[in-house]
Order: C-alpha cells, then sequence, then structure tokens
C-alpha cells in the first residue's frame, strides 16, 4: 500500500506544476523516472517494487496493450497502401529495418560480450520510437503537418512491428546456447501467427458489435470507450490462451477495429489521453526505480552503443530512407532527431526477460536498453520545444510550394496532455 501512496504522491505533486515544469522542458516521463531513482533503493530506499517484478510486468504489459491497440486503431492503413512515397511508407518500410541492421552491426562491434544475435534482438528491442517523449513536436502547429504526420505514425506503428524481429532474433539468439533452433523458430511462427489471427477476428468482429450497437443506440459513450479497452485486453488474452503472442494480438486488432468502427476507435485514443497515460507515467515510475541496477553491466561500450543507437544508428537511415523526398535537409534532420525511444523499448526488454530469463547477454540488453532510454528521455524531452520553435520559424520562410506543405492526411495523435505550442 505504501508503493501506491508514493506513487499518488509524486503523481499529484507533478500535476500541481505541470504546466510550470513543461515551460521549464521538464517532461512528465522525464519527472516520473527521475522520482523513481531518487525514491528507489538506490537513492532514498522509500520503495523497493521492481520494474521485474510480476506486478511490474502485468502494469508494463497492460500498457504496451493499451498503446499498440490504440496506435494501430488510428492508422489509416488503405491511405498508407495507397501512398508509397509517404514518409511514414519510407521511415518504416526503409528506415526502420535500415536502423536494426545499423543498430545490430554496432552491436556485434561494441558489445564483444555477447553473440551476433543477442546484438540483433538489442537493436529490434531500441528501434520503436516514442513520439509522447518529443510531444512538442507533434502537437505544434509550427510544425507543417507533413512533418508532424511522419514521425506521429512511425511511431504508432514500428512498435508492432518490432516485435516479429524480436522473436525471430531471439530464437537464433537462443540456437547459439544449444537450444533448437527450429523448436523456437516454430514456436515463434506460432506467436506470430496465432497472434496475427486472433488479433484480426478480434478486432472485425468485435469492433463490428460496437458499430451495430451503436447504430442502435445500445451503447452510451462511456462503455463505447470501455468496450474498445475491453477489445484490446481481450485479444491479449485469448492470444495466448490459444498459443499465440497477445502484443501482435493487440496490434492486428487494433488494425482491424480501426477498419470497421473507425468513429469509435476514437474512445480508446481518449482512454490512451487520461487512464492510459496514467499507466504509461506509472512504468516509468517503476522503470526509474530499477534503472540503477539495469546499469550494473554498462561498460563505455554500452554507454556509447546508447549514443550511437541515438544519434547514427537512428539517423542515418532516416537519412537514407527520406532521399529523394523533396524535403530540405533541415527537415531530415529534425525527424530523424526525433527518434526518442522510451515505452515500447522498456517493454520489449521486460517480454525478453519474462520468455528467456536466463538469455547469457540479458544484463547487456538491459543496460544498453536503459541507457539509451534515459539519455532519450533527458535529451529529447529538453530539446523538443526549443528545436521544435526554432524549427517552426526557419520552415515557415520555405513558402506553400515546399514539400513540407503537401497536403497529407491527418491521424489522432496519441499522448497530447502536455500544452499545445
Amino acid at each position: 500500500m505504501s508503493e501506491i501512496g508514493i506513487f499518488a504522491a509524486v503523481l499529484f505533486g507533478y500535476s500541481l506544476a505541470s504546466r510550470r515544469l513543461e515551460r521549464l522542458w521538464v517532461s512528465a516521463p522525464m519527472a516520473f523516472v527521475a522520482a523513481g531513482i531518487v525514491l528507489g533503493p538506490d537513492c532514498l530506499d522509500l520503495i523497493s517494487l521492481e520494474l521485474t517484478s510480476e506486478t511490474g510486468l502485468l502494469l508494463a504489459e497492460a500498457a504496451l496493450v493499451v498503446v499498440l491497440f490504440a496506435d494501430a486503431s488510428r492508422i489509416d492503413v488503405t491511405a498508407l497502401r495507397e501512398s508509397r512515397g509517404a514518409l511514414p511508407v519510407r521511415l518504416l518500410g526503409f528506415g526502420m529495418p535500415l536502423t536494426i541492421a545499423l543498430g545490430t552491426a554496432a552491436g556485434a562491434l561494441l558489445l564483444t560480450e555477447i553473440d551476433f544475435w543477442e546484438a540483433a534482438m538489442i537493436a529490434a528491442v531500441l528501434a520503436p520510437t516514442d513520439a509522447a517523449l518529443g510531444q512538442a513536436v507533434v502537437s505544434s502547429e509550427a510544425v507543417p503537418k507533413r512533418i508532424r504526420q511522419a514521425v506521429n505514425v512511425e511511431s504508432g506503428l514500428n512498435d508492432g512491428l518490432s516485435i516479429p524481429f524480436l522473436f525471430l532474433f531471439t530464437g537464433l539468439a537462443l540456437s547459439e546456447t544449444g537450444v533448437n533452433a527450429g523448436d523456437w523458430l516454430g514456436f515463434a511462427a506460432e506467436q506470430i501467427g496465432f497472434g496475427a489471427l486472433v488479433g484480426i477476428g478480434a478486432g472485425l468482429g468485435g469492433g463490428l458489435l460496437v458499430d451495430r450497437a451503436e447504430a442502435r443506440r445500445w451503447i452510451t459513450p462511456a462503455f463505447a470507450q470501455l468496450a474498445m479497452l475491453g477489445l484490446a485486453l481481450g485479444a491479449w488474452a485469448l492470444a495466448g490462451e490459444l498459443g499465440g503472442n497477445g502484443f501482435i494480438a493487440a496490434f492486428s486488432a487494433g488494425l482491424a477495429a480501426g477498419r470497421v468502427a473507425k468513429s469509435h476507435c476514437a474512445s480508446i485514443l481518449d482512454f490512451t489521453e487520461d487512464e492510459g497515460q496514467l499507466l504509461n507515467l506509472a512504468v516509468f515510475f517503476l522503470f526509474g526505480i530499477s534503472a540503477i541496477g539495469f546499469l550494473d553491466a554498462a561498460g563505455w561500450e554500452v554507454v556509447l552503443y546508447g549514443a550511437l543507437s541515438l544519434t547514427v544508428i537512428r539517423m542515418l537511415p532516416v537519412a537514407l530512407a527520406l532521399a529523394r523526398s523533396g524535403l530540405q535537409p533541415i527537415s531530415v534532420g529534425f525527424i530523424a532527431w526525433f527518434g526518442p525511444r522510451g515505452l515500447a523499448s522498456i517493454i520489449l526488454a521486460l517480454v525478453v526477460i519474462e520468455e528467456e530469463p536466463d538469455l547469457p547477454g540479458i544484463s547487456t540488453l538491459f543496460a544498453a536498453m536503459t541507457v539509451t532510454v534515459l539519455a532519450s528521455v533527458v535529451a529529447h524531452g529538453i530539446s523538443a520545444r526549443p528545436l521544435t520553435r526554432a524549427y517552426g520559424r526557419r520552415i515557415a520562410a520555405s513558402g506553400e510550394d515546399a514539400a513540407e506543405m503537401q497536403a497529407t492526411a491527418e491521424m489522432p495523435i496519441r499522448g497530447s496532455l502536455g500544452e499545445r505550442l
């Protein structure tokens, strides 16, 4: 009960000064991670609940399920498919695989105490971006809509797309420890396949039922919101029972539900803006409590890898993906820099330790994730507002004919509790 009380006190205190703190460039994730570090066992020792505990894992999994479903449901897949030259298609179809490949190569060269496929696992864990850590970028009207939506959509889809890569690399890593690779890869295929099938079925069926109930006025707005939340959690739980991956099921369910009940998927987005945000902040708080312990394996090689992950490993693939897009170099650099690592990377690392706690490179994986996320929370949290303002002023002089000003479909933005610029 004391842990809940301490978290409630942190939440209440930050809420009272939230507008003032945001103007001082102190984001909510930054504040909650810092509070976890200070109050945790390595500093004041007022709270000992760890992220890797059963409670911490369940909380983190629930947060990722809601985020995956909500992010997928807000994406107009048809519009993306028809716009092959669209910026999100470039970032996801070319930039993300190249980021994983470059991250794997860097890990294999720097982190010599782990094998190649464990380095690939770290790259997959750190591939997803978290636009909520640089909220000013996707909420500021000073940033052209096309640029905002590129960052927004990339962040919404790359967390779900990274999960199959992670399962594949985990199987190959286990083969190096004597585990039969064929057995694991068969298990991974079942996880991905059954997860996708369960998710699509649940998303289509559940979305249609909510849509019909709304058409007949059987459902209230409040319960429409709860129904979509129940659909996300239900797909996750059912996939687990049937041998599929619950996260892939939640992501697939969001994609499917977004096609048949688009207007009602706004309900789950409303949830992520309020109650879902509470889950996310709780995960960041628990991450802060455990962060110093995760850093035990963080030598200079891990620190350098974390720095490269936020710079070269992210920025070079983005630059190549956006080549010949017509964007000005300042826009390419802006998109490349704002690839924060946050909630998805934390939880994907937890997925690994839950599935394979005895993996030889697990301590290095957690150290690399922790260094990268801590650096990202601070660097992107501090830089989001000033760089957004500076970029907005520069790009405003480009004129209406600039590639940045081209019309684009606007999709809902997650995590917009912060004040608009």
